[in-house]
């Protein structure tokens, strides 16, 4: 019986329906199937949604984390804390998925603070051994993270120094801690800042100090080592600063000494060589011309770039133009020199860092893809057939280590 009520009411109620026009009992019921189906799409697709956006939301707070770790050890001082922030650092990079990776940005954090390969960081030799001895020869860089050009630029100096003076202990210092962080942090690789150095070399008896600067100048970094030194000296016997490599800055842009026509004749030659050519003069006639880019600075020792210029011109090298990252002297900034190469006629360019590794900025502000990059640059003006790159430092070249080589011993015959 109740079966049968059940039935007549349903029978009314489609009845009802189809008296409004809405169909058949039949399309009625797929009606009600299908909003159905509908309801539980979009309450999957809601959901689906909700756990997507959870999941990035965690991608990215993970990534930020990394990235605050970054910022924390991208400093120039160390503190009691930096050894344990760079190994957190590093292991919260490891934790990362490939696609978190890609999302760390910070104020100086991206993914190839950890992430670009730059080179065997083994082949390196951090030279902050002890057992020193009396006699030490500190050779004391800015630094690059590159590993590479810090194998063949950096130690490659240090190690013409070694071999040069066998009865000495050469070590190391540099002045930048943002890169001794990254190394650190990156391959765990520990290389002493100044102090470290200084405080190492008393630790270890050290009598007699040679200090050998590998900056290129008298500039801001030399000034802050010859601080360093200064609060050490009382603590040796002797201590000796050997001459950076461009040697004295002197008073204005036409004053040039040996230094500077040395490093002019042996970064030109190898530049040359790495091009292909048999001589300059060859180079000029394919309508070559090299340019030489420094860092510039704002100190007063800016000027040696506008000297290494006069020096080129005074041995007769007429499409080897300087110029400099920071566009000081302002005839050293990319739009000067671009300017200066297309009106003296060259069609061919050649970009090379005047700097004694060839790392970040040789990479990035010279060679990089950015439009902001010297090559993009010059690409740019459209004033050039081609443009082309060497990314080599100063210190791979021999010449230019025996040059340094020679500051040292001169820094120690000093009476």
């Amino acid at each position: 019986m109740k079966k049968r009520i059940v039935a007549v009411v349903l029978a009314t109620v489609l009845g009802a329906v189809c008296i409004t026009g809405c169909g058949s009992t039949q399309e009625v019921a797929e009606s009600t199937v299908q909003a159905g189906t509908e309801a539980q799409t979009t309450q999957a697709a809601e959901t689906t949604t909700a756990a997507t956006e959870s999941t990035e939301d965690a991608d990215q707070a993970a990534a930020d984390e990394v990235a605050a770790l970054i910022d924390a050890i991208y400093v120039q001082e160390r503190t009691e804390n930096t050894d344990k922030q760079c190994a957190d650092a590093k292991a919260a990079w490891d934790a990362l998925t490939d696609a978190q990776k890609e999302l760390v940005e910070g104020e100086n954090a991206d993914p190839d603070y950890f992430g670009r390969d730059t080179g065997d960081a083994s082949k390196d030799d951090p030279r902050n051994q002890d057992e020193i001895g009396e006699n030490e020869i500190l050779v004391v860089s800015f630094g690059t993270s590159f590993n590479d050009s810090r194998v063949a630029d950096i130690k490659g100096i240090e190690d013409a120094i070694a071999a040069a003076n066998p009865d000495w202990s050469v070590r190391r210092a540099f002045t930048a801690q943002i890169i001794i962080n990254h190394i650190q942090a990156r391959d765990d690789e520990h290389i002493d800042n100044m102090d470290q150095a200084l405080d190492r070399a008393v630790a270890n008896g050290v009598k007699n100090l040679v200090v050998q600067p590998t900056h290129l100048m008298h500039g801001a970094e030399y000034d802050e080592l010859m601080e360093a030194v200064e609060a050490y000296k009382d603590q040796f016997a002797s201590v000796k600063v050997a001459e950076p490599l461009l040697g004295e800055v002197g008073s204005d842009a036409a004053v040039v000494n040996d230094d500077k026509k040395a490093v002019a004749e042996d970064l030109t030659a190898e530049a040359v060589k790495t091009a292909g050519y048999d001589s300059l003069d060859a180079a000029k006639e394919d309508g070559v011309a090299f340019v030489f880019m420094g860092h510039g600075t704002s100190h007063t020792a800016k000027v040696s770039y506008s000297q290494m210029q006069t020096q080129m011109n005074e041995l007769g090298y007429e499409n080897v133009f300087i110029g400099t990252v920071e566009g000081e002297p302002e005839e050293t900034a990319c739009e000067e020199v671009i300017k200066a190469v297309a009106e003296a006629g060259y069609t061919k360019v050649v970009l090379r860092p005047l700097m004694v590794v060839a790392g970040d900025h040789a990479n990035n502000d010279m060679a990089g893809e950015d439009e902001d990059s010297w090559l993009s640059q010059f690409n740019a003006s459209g004033k050039f057939d081609s443009v082309d790159t060497q990314i080599s430092g100063l210190g791979g070249i021999k010449a230019i280590q025996d040059l340094y080589v020679a500051h040292t011993a001169a820094a120690m015959a000093e009476k």
